[in-house]
């Protein structure tokens, strides 16, 4: 079990920090385009910028696909689908944290992991604090937007499982890969699906473009290219504790940019959440570092 360096600690905590005002800055976003619009012309600029990182890798190339199926296209056009019907943020951050037990419930699922008690209780928080959030009446009424960050925290478990798998790959070509098989899946799902595309480019603002460019150079290429490189280097359960401090700021930046109402079912349903998700981090954690 590998200790997280200084240097990789502080660029953990940055990450975190760009996801949480990522949520904020991808409303903005998805207030001016199509959602799924929105998602492909991120994937398209990312895929853009890091062609010259494409590589084929011989006997990867399978998982590749299905982690930039699910990790890109279905993540993202969950997330963004669900951003643009939530009308409070912080919800969305919250939620977006189930991610750690539903990898845990799928290593249960396919891999045959023994779950103890403490894990079982921390599942069993994590899911109920969202379901919690979900009753408070000022979120409820946009139940259908949270249910699809659900989706998303559970689509993108089944894409890091995919990375995995991976061996001897460069972040920035993985990021490539997913933008790339990512976009024609996403546009034409916006094509279908999705309405208005030329009206929303031609009346864009200022913002919804730098909102655009945000999720692309430092949602896409900074942030989630380090944790690519991250988990690349240290076990999943080393960096995903720490992942905690994203919806921290997403909350903090939902309070104070938004002016999010915090609820007393919403408060009390992040604290559920939040300390299930640590309980489920640190309990695989400690099962790694003793083989128990």
């Amino acid at each position: 079990m590998l200790a997280i360096a200084p240097r990789d600690l502080a660029l953990l905590v940055f990450i975190c920090l760009i996801w949480g005002f990522n949520l904020i800055v991808s409303k903005y976003g998805v207030g001016e385009f199509p959602p799924l619009f929105f998602t492909a012309m991120r994937f398209a600029l990312v895929g853009l910028l890091l062609l010259p990182f494409v590589r084929v890798s011989r006997g990867q190339m399978g998982a590749i696909v299905v982690a930039a199926l699910f990790s890109g296209a279905a993540h993202f056009s969950t997330l963004f689908a669900g951003l643009a019907i939530a009308d409070n943020v912080s919800s969305v951050a919250i939620a977006g944290q189930l991610g750690v037990p539903f990898t845990t419930l799928m290593s249960i699922a396919f891999l045959g992991e023994v779950v103890r008690w403490r894990r079982w209780l921390g599942i069993a928080l994590a899911f109920g604090g969202v379901m919690l959030i979900g009753l408070d009446p000022g979120i409820f009424q946009f139940w259908e937007g949270l249910g699809l960050v659900v989706l998303s925290a559970f689509t993108g478990s089944l894409g890091l499982m995919a990375v995995k798998k991976l061996t001897g790959w460069n972040p920035l070509e993985l990021q490539a890969w997913v933008a790339i098989i990512s976009f024609p899946v996403v546009g034409l799902f916006s094509y279908f699906f999705e309405s208005g595309h030329a009206e929303a480019v031609a009346s864009a603002s200022l913002t919804g473009w730098m909102a655009l460019v945000f999720t692309v150079l430092m949602a896409s290429i900074v942030a989630h290219t380090g944790y690519y490189y991250l988990v690349h280097k240290y076990p999943v359960t080393s960096v995903s504790p720490l992942t905690v401090l994203s919806p921290v700021f997403g909350v903090y930046f939902g309070v104070t940019i938004f002016g999010d109402d915090l609820g007393p079912r919403l408060v009390l349903g992040a604290i559920m959440t939040l300390t299930g998700v640590f309980i489920v981090a640190l309990r695989e954690r400690k099962i790694i570092e003793t083989g128990t």
